[in-house]
């Protein structure tokens, strides 16, 4: 691991926050909602039983011979017993005239009116907090509503709430704890797949030679297999890219050995002053500068990787150059090459370094393989279907057999045999035109061969 990589953080623990924020928050809003519920029922339920007191102390409220009269029900208190011995108040007018109870309770405020069914409200009385209930009845022959008023302190709500908030609040508690116990295990689990691809990458590190065939991993969930695809794919690139490389050492090694071998003789012969020496040496350097260019266009041919960008290219100017390339090879061959292509020129879209490659091996083909006094065509043509760029000579063209065999590395054709040569131009041709997307037609013309470049859909126009 490169110790200047920056380092985010865990993948673990990236996932156990993003699961327990929030199981965290929604813990939190349902405490928040459970306590507002909590203290809701409970002032609803000891409502319900301070209302009841009220009403049966209320209904015993009579009037006797003018006089208001009341029998306080022992039963109407002891609905209000609880554990926590809360006090129980209450008061009892006719108008502002006390009639029976606790004189100081708090009166209804002033200017509300005491409806005929129980109102709740809370109130300080006595250094306590109370909750009161009231309600007011109206008799026959009393001239003054009578009020009647119960209170009670709130230590049995306050220890209802708190037990049921603690409750509450201990389930939580352990709906997180548990949360916590099987989240871990349950990344493990998730994660493990990730833990098997890991280890199939670092496996490769333990091997000799480089393994760079697809990886097994065993099976992977949806989202890991993408990462496992580009794996794959970047394996298969490297593996074509190293492949091509070994070819290409192996094919300089053993094509390169023959011509090294004459060098070294006649190397040897010339310091022995033998002078029939020299013009070897000079002939065996040539053909290697040529094996060398071949190859090195043979490498650049098969070049991995994606696509060249796309250039325009004017057709006509580049056979021109290539002409230029290979004018003195024509000229001491004693072949005579000629070029048609349209005066306006053709434009198309494509790769100016393959397109030069394959045009200067077609023509150096056929000149090196051709009689003296021969003629050689470069023609340019389009129509509706693309481009064609094509090689022509009139020499002894190849036999059905050279055609199927044409194109592949280091292959001698008959017809080339006593002649010069790395049996690399064609194949040349052929990796070029595959990684420009075109297609190579071979075909005699009797006499002669033709050599066809077609670039299918290209961009073309005049110029």
């Amino acid at each position: 691991m490169r110790a200047d990589r920056p380092r985010a953080v865990a993948l673990r623990t990236r996932l156990l926050a993003a699961l327990l924020a929030p199981l965290l928050a929604i813990a939190v809003l349902l405490g928040v909602a459970g306590a507002a519920l909590i203290a809701d029922v409970v002032r609803r339920t000891n409502d319900r039983v301070l209302g009841g007191a009220l009403g049966a102390i209320a209904e015993t409220v009579q009037v006797e011979r003018g006089e208001v009269t009341l029998d306080l029900p022992a039963a109407a208190f002891g609905m209000l017993e609880n554990n926590e011995r809360d006090n129980v108040y209450y008061r009892i007018a006719v108008g502002e005239r006390l009639l029976t109870g606790y004189g100081d309770l708090p009166a209804p405020p002033a200017g509300a009116e005491v409806a005929d069914t129980p109102r709740f409200r809370y109130a300080r009385f006595r250094g306590q907090d109370v909750r009161i209930a009231e309600v007011r009845r109206e008799l026959p022959r009393v001239d003054a509503p009578v009020i009647v008023q119960v209170a009670e302190t709130l230590d049995s709500r306050a220890a209802l709430r708190r037990r049921l908030l603690g409750a509450l609040l201990g389930g939580e508690a352990v709906l997180v704890g548990m949360a916590l116990l099987l989240i871990r295990p349950a990344l493990a689990w998730s994660l493990r797949p990730l833990s098997r691809l890991r280890g199939a990458v670092a496996a490769r590190d333990t091997r000799a030679t480089p393994d760079l065939s697809p990886l097994e991993p065993g099976p992977l969930p949806a989202e890991l297999l993408p990462l496992a695809d580009a794996f794959d794919n970047l394996l298969a690139r490297l593996d074509v890219a190293t492949a091509g490389m070994r070819r290409f050492t192996a094919d300089a090694s053993h094509q390169m050995r023959t011509p090294l071998s004459v060098l070294k003789i006649q190397v040897a012969l010339a310091r022995r002053g033998d002078p029939a020496a020299l013009p070897e040496i000079a002939d065996a350097a040539d053909r290697l500068e040529h094996l060398v260019a071949q190859l090195l266009a043979l490498a650049r041919a098969e070049e991995a990787g994606t696509s060249p960008p796309l250039e325009p290219v004017e057709l006509r100017a580049l056979a021109i150059a290539v002409l230029n390339r290979r004018i003195a090879q024509a000229i001491e061959a004693g072949v005579e090459v000629d070029l048609r292509a349209p005066a306006e020129g053709v434009t198309i879209a494509s790769h100016r370094t393959l397109l030069f490659e394959i045009l200067s091996n077609l023509v150096d083909n056929a000149i090196r393989y051709h009689r003296r006094g021969g003629n050689v065509m470069i023609a340019i043509e389009r129509d509706s279907s693309g481009v064609a760029l094509s090689v022509a000579d009139d020499g002894p063209g190849l036999s059905d057999a050279d055609i199927a065999r044409a194109g592949e590395r280091f292959v001698r054709l008959t017809s080339s045999a006593g002649r010069d040569g790395s049996g690399l131009g064609l194949a040349i041709v052929r990796s070029a035109a595959q990684r420009l997307g075109a297609a190579v037609e071979i075909e005699n013309t009797r006499p002669g061969l033709r050599v066809t470049l077609r670039l299918a859909g290209a961009d073309h126009g005049g110029r």
